[in-house]
């Protein structure tokens, strides 16, 4: 598999050749550029952050990035096993320079990623991202002298801190949650969701918790994305049990989806729709996902007479257009929310601990409150990116098809037509083209979807 080296970290699979694939040599590279940039940003004394997440390979790549920095003259605060949020919020928390997560997400065990954060605890922007990429192309590092090396310095309440944080959100209502006394199942995917899930549950008055793929082997169960056709074992789970609900996050616990108690999922894009219409009911603001997620965000906004605002995909494009329009939400539809006085990054936890206040004020089962959300029925389908064809001939072919619809190329390519949608983009992340639609039923959805992979077949 291609390494992957983009503005906002360095992705690939374990094993294989430098620069073919993410070995530790090409970890020590990119570890080092990072350092290099961060001592560039001004003088002095440097500490960064690093947590990863429970994937086969985390404490070996975990110790290169850390030694790497180490032999810059960079302290390293290590918080072993944790969260993406968690990390984020502890470089704020330490008042560190910086970040690195070392997880990649959803993808499957054979995948691991160094993932940047300033010292905001936010990902590194654009040129940011450029000028890593360039240090690390030209291998233009200055590493420090025996007597000027960093240290490690452990840190053990990480997770504490940030749970602490979302007990006394404002919004989290804890007698609410505790009232309702609800019984839960997490599919916790053999990571890092196997500890914090739980821990977060306990602190807001969850006691009723089963947990699925609990062992924190990072030999994931079954793929590690939370879609439908992931999470039968939680879906049956969760009827059998006669739970009220079902939790499922990814590797690194910054998406989210749930499980209604009829067993049904209510809908990775649901997530950021529910919390959304939870924050609108006690703060007026403008909402923002990206250009790939449901317009049902779009309508519960509007219900409340705000604004909403579509973004290009990518957690850092979000955030930028949440700041420019101030929002009180966002988010991107993979279940994904992002609480900006919390902090501006994806955090499944705070997105349980709201949902499950809605949950209980609404004093409604999940399959109910999902049925009181617009019915959209959306697809998510990908390709694997055949290196003859480009892009852009692949958007030709389809502008040439439709282009009687309106055509929005921000972000890959979206033709919006009446009552439903398609967007095509490159992943960040993978070596594939992403195909998502919306429409009023499911099998509309995915006939949509159908139709476009099957013309791009058709592309010599």
């Amino acid at each position: 598999m291609p390494l992957i080296k983009s503005i906002s970290g360095f992705r690939g699979t374990i094993g294989g050749k430098p620069n073919d694939n993410l070995t530790p040599i090409d970890i020590v590279k990119f570890a080092s550029a990072y350092g290099t940039w961060l001592k560039s940003k001004a003088p002095g004394p440097k500490k960064v952050v690093v947590g990863r997440d429970g994937r086969m390979s985390g404490e070996m790549v975990e110790a290169l990035v850390e030694q790497s920095l180490l032999a810059l003259g960079i302290d390293v605060i290590h918080l072993g096993l944790s969260t993406t949020p968690t990390v984020e919020m502890a470089v704020v928390f330490e008042g560190a320079d910086g970040g690195i997560i070392l997880t990649a997400s959803h993808n499957p065990k054979e995948w691991n990623a160094l993932k940047l954060l300033n010292e905001k605890g936010e990902f590194v922007n654009g040129e940011e991202g450029k000028i890593i990429l360039t240090l690390a192309a030209n291998e233009d590092f200055n590493y420090a002298s025996v007597d000027t090396m960093g240290k490690i310095i452990a840190n053990h309440d990480s997770l504490e801190k940030h749970i602490k944080a979302i007990v006394e959100y404002p919004l989290v209502d804890i007698d609410a949650i505790k009232a309702a006394n609800f019984s839960v199942v997490v599919d916790a995917i053999n990571s890092s969701g196997a500890f914090t899930v739980p821990a977060l549950l306990n602190a807001i008055g969850v006691t009723n918790i089963k947990v699925l793929n609990a062992e924190m082997t990072g030999d994931f169960a079954h793929n590690p994305e939370p879609l439908k056709e992931h999470l039968t074992d939680l879906c049956t789970t969760v009827l059998n049990e006669k739970a009220h609900l079902g939790i499922a996050v990814d590797p690194d616990v910054d998406r989210l989806c749930f499980v209604s108690e009829d067993g049904e999922l209510f809908g990775e894009e649901y997530t950021l729709v529910a919390v959304a219409d939870y924050i609108l009911q006690n703060r007026k603001g403008a909402t923002v996902s990206n250009l790939s997620s449901t317009r049902a965000l779009r309508d519960v906004t509007e219900k409340y007479g705000c604004h909403y605002f579509a973004s290009a995909v990518g957690e850092v494009n979000v955030v930028t257009m949440m700041k420019n329009q101030a929002a009180v939400i966002g988010g991107e539809g993979n279940g994904g929310i992002i609480i900006p006085d919390l902090h501006f990054g994806r955090d499944a936890l705070i997105g349980i601990a709201l949902f499950l206040t809605h949950l209980a004020k609404s004093k409604m089962t999940t399959s109910a409150l999902r049925a009181s959300y617009p019915a959209y029925f959306m697809s998510k389908k990908k390709m694997d990116l055949d290196g003859n064809i480009s892009l852009a001939k692949i958007f030709a072919t389809l502008e040439a098809q439709f282009g009687q619809y309106a055509i929005n190329k921000v972000d890959g390519f979206k033709i919006d037509f009446d009552n439903k949608w398609v967007h095509l983009r490159s992943s960040n992340t993978e070596p594939i083209i992403r195909i998502y639609t919306e429409a009023p039923s499911q099998n509309e959805a995915d006939q949509l979807a159908d139709e476009i992979i099957a013309i791009i077949g058709t592309i010599k």
